[in-house]
């Protein structure tokens, strides 16, 4: 990490905090979920430094970007990826997001600004509109909240409980990230969510879904997507749930470096 930089940049009326490897080589942005941020990328960033550009932004909200005090829809969010490709003046890149940045990776790449190179979504939040009010009225907010009340000491220590298998310093990172959360943030939870069929029929570019055996999206929803959409491809990870490349990075890993080199080669 000591050769990546870290800087901000004025877009879509925000400033948005970004961590960059940079060098000449082809752009790869990473979006992250709520309640995480750039740097939560840090593992697959490693793997991907010496072939692609990787550019991790905190989106609206988390880490060392703007909290504005609303307007945390998911246009607002694919707005702020546009604007950071503008102004970072880069050639198209390759999006990839994960729950909430799968989501607004994926309506990004349906406005067909010809700026985009490829997909990746992540188990991406590709919910019914009934899951969409039952995670919107759960108490994922007030959990937050008292989270927020908490040293980072006591959050390492509850995510140390929670996940021991986890990495010292990805339990570091993610509790950093959450401490770095703001409540306006889960404004994004808000019904509805754009309609994900109509956006996955509309992408062009090489797209990857890849999800879990116990994530959100399921293999008979990712079935009935590539019928939507012939050219999207799919891939489950299994022995992984909603967090799947943290659960299995190296099968992760491998299947989003798998898939970039198909694109590379195209």
């Amino acid at each position: 990490m000591k050769d990546w930089t870290s800087a901000i940049c004025e877009a879509n009326g925000i400033n948005i905090h970004y961590t960059r490897i940079g060098g000449d080589k082809p752009p790869i942005i990473l979006l992250h979920g709520l309640m995480t941020n750039g740097l939560c990328w840090t593992s697959l960033a490693r793997v991907l430094e010496n072939d692609y550009d990787v550019i991790m932004p905190d989106a609206r909200g988390h880490g060392k970007s703007s909290a504005p005090e609303y307007g945390y829809g998911y246009e607002d969010h694919a707005n702020d990826v546009a604007g950071l490709i503008k102004a970072l003046r880069l050639s198209p890149p390759i999006l990839l997001g994960h729950s909430m940045g799968g989501m607004t990776a994926a309506v990004a790449a349906s406005r067909k600004l010809d700026i985009l190179r490829g997909l990746v979504l992540a188990d991406p939040t590709f919910l019914s509109p009934k899951v969409q009010r039952e995670v919107r009225d759960s108490d994922v907010a007030d959990q937050h909240r008292k989270i927020l009340s908490m040293s980072l000491d006591q959050v390492i220590a509850e995510a140390r409980t929670r996940h021991p298998n986890r990495s010292q310093e990805t339990i570091e990172l993610f509790a950093n990230a959450r401490l770095q959360t703001s409540m306006a943030a889960f404004d994004v939870l808000t019904p509805p969510n754009p309609d994900y069929k109509k956006l996955v029929s509309t992408i062009d570019v090489p797209c990857l879904l890849i999800f879990g055996d116990k994530g959100v999206v399921s293999s008979s929803a990712a079935e009935e997507l590539r019928l939507i959409n012939p050219k999207l491809q799919i891939e489950q990870i299994r022995e992984a749930g909603h967090a799947l490349h943290i659960d299995q990075p190296e099968r992760f890993a491998a299947a989003v470096k798998s898939f970039l080199l198909s694109i590379d080669k195209s």
